[in-house]
């Protein structure tokens, strides 16, 4: 899912403003639009993993179903024909959008989450199983940095990759990442096994199953899981403006879209890197303080790099510094998630585990979603042009605006919300009286 995921927020408003000549407020208006019913598909994802039984257990049994049509509808998206007639056009690139976000990416996404609780309910190994699903994406994060565009240019022989000849390159390019999204998927479900999967294999009857009123009322009165899916929205809004918005600030503000490898590598190998440690800084310091700090260094790096401006050897090193902050905040995330579950849980007695997850993938989605509606609104209200070889100055300081200030004041924001969290302090007391009450 992380290569559709580094797709979808890197590449997408680019080669369909530049590309396939679809104009950057009308592709905004489709992805807000759209937004409505990805919400919905999440809830609808999150009851049907929780109402799933099989030989395979809850979450998956999807993984299998849903990677190969998720491939397919990823690589029609990004096969737009500029010649289409521009209403044509419009509801092409709508019905697709929707069957990658709302349909088949919720399908995998949802139980993918949901495997960290399914797996295991020691709180440590939530966040070690967190950081490892980071670290993991974080690597299809610098190969898609790295190798995308190289595909793209290889592909389509055309000289700059963001132009009508390229999309014969853009085809092939992402009919290897659509290849790719169905052997990490077989991997993933070879490689793990659910506690539910164990119970259906010995002919138990599951015990966790809650009605969806249930459910969304334990998640919706759980403070520590409303914290996650804020922050979960905010970081996936800034992943849009760091990973979309450099594609836009290297080949418009610094002239050559080649340097969108190195800075942007600069933060994911920053981001891996980083994240071999953190189950250090866990063990030691908790998932809270982890993540507090990573949000700090977050801030801290785009703060450098609006200051930075045209300076590469700054923007690599500030990107750094986000990378940084991204891998300690990053791979507490889905740790701290699970555990919001179990509190759920030894609140109400409700495992809204399905539900919960699904409302949290709603969440990053709805962050990227919106993330590109205002990148291609503020982007459009700068003068914006696909079609113009050097973009005015408006538009430069639109681009500018996404890319370094706008994710400063939101993290600041978070950090604020995110100082409220004491779960850490109170999940050994909770999980021991769980167990007593499994028992």
């Amino acid at each position: 899912m992380a290569w559709v995921n580094g797709m979808m927020s890197a590449f997408l408003m680019k080669y369909l403003t530049d590309v396939s000549l679809v104009d950057a407020a009308v592709v905004s208006t489709i992805i807000a639009i759209s937004k409505l019913f990805d919400g919905v598909s999440d809830l609808i994802m999150g009851h049907i993993v929780d109402g799933t039984h099989s030989k395979m257990g809850k979450a998956r049994v999807w993984l299998v179903r849903m990677c190969v049509p998720m491939a397919i509808s990823t690589i029609l998206l990004f096969s737009v024909p500029s010649s289409m007639a521009p209403m044509i056009k419009y509801i092409y690139v709508f019905v697709l959008y929707n069957l990658v976000n709302a349909v088949f990416y919720t399908a995998m996404f949802v139980p993918y989450n949901a495997l960290i609780s399914l797996s295991t309910t020691d709180s440590y190994e939530h966040g070690m199983l967190g950081n490892i699903s980071m670290i993991f994406q974080t690597i299809a994060n610098i190969c898609m940095n790295t190798f995308f565009m190289a595909m793209v240019v290889k592909f389509s022989g055309a000289a700059e990759p963001y132009m009508v000849e390229a999309q014969k390159g853009w085809t092939a390019a992402t009919v290897v990442v659509g290849i790719i999204i169905v052997v990490s998927a077989l991997v993933c479900v070879c490689g793990t096994k659910e506690r539910t999967a164990a119970q259906a294999e010995n002919g138990e009857k599951p015990k966790d199953e809650v009605s969806t009123g249930k459910a969304l009322k334990s998640l919706f009165t759980n403070r520590y899981w409303l914290s996650m899916i804020f922050a979960m929205f905010v970081i996936f809004f800034i992943i849009v403006m760091y990973s979309a918005g450099a594609i836009f600030y290297c080949s418009d503000v610094l002239g050559d879209y080649s340097l969108y490898t190195p800075v942007n590598n600069a933060l994911s190998i920053a981001q891996f890197a980083t994240m071999f440690f953190t189950p250090f800084f866990m063990k030691k310091f908790g998932k809270h303080m982890t993540y507090m700090v990573g949000l700090l260094g977050m801030g801290l790096g785009f703060l450098g790099t609006g200051f930075a401006g045209t300076n590469v050897m700054l923007l690599v090193v500030f990107n750094a510094l986000k990378g940084v902050g991204l891998g300690a905040a990053g791979g507490m995330a889905f740790g701290m998630v699970a555990d919001t579950l179990e509190y759920g849980e030894w609140k109400d007695g409700v495992k809204a585990v399905g539900m919960g997850n699904a409302a949290i993938s709603a969440a990053q989605k709805l962050g990227l979603g919106i993330g590109q509606v205002v990148l291609g609104f503020i982007l459009d209200a700068g003068g914006y042009d696909g079609a113009l070889p050097v973009q005015s100055e408006s538009a430069k300081t639109a681009i500018s605006i996404v890319y370094n200030w706008l994710p400063v004041g939101l993290i600041v924001v978070t950090f604020f919300i995110m100082m409220t969290y004491k779960l850490d302090k109170e999940l050994p007391k909770i999980q021991k009286e769980l167990e007593e009450r499994r028992k």
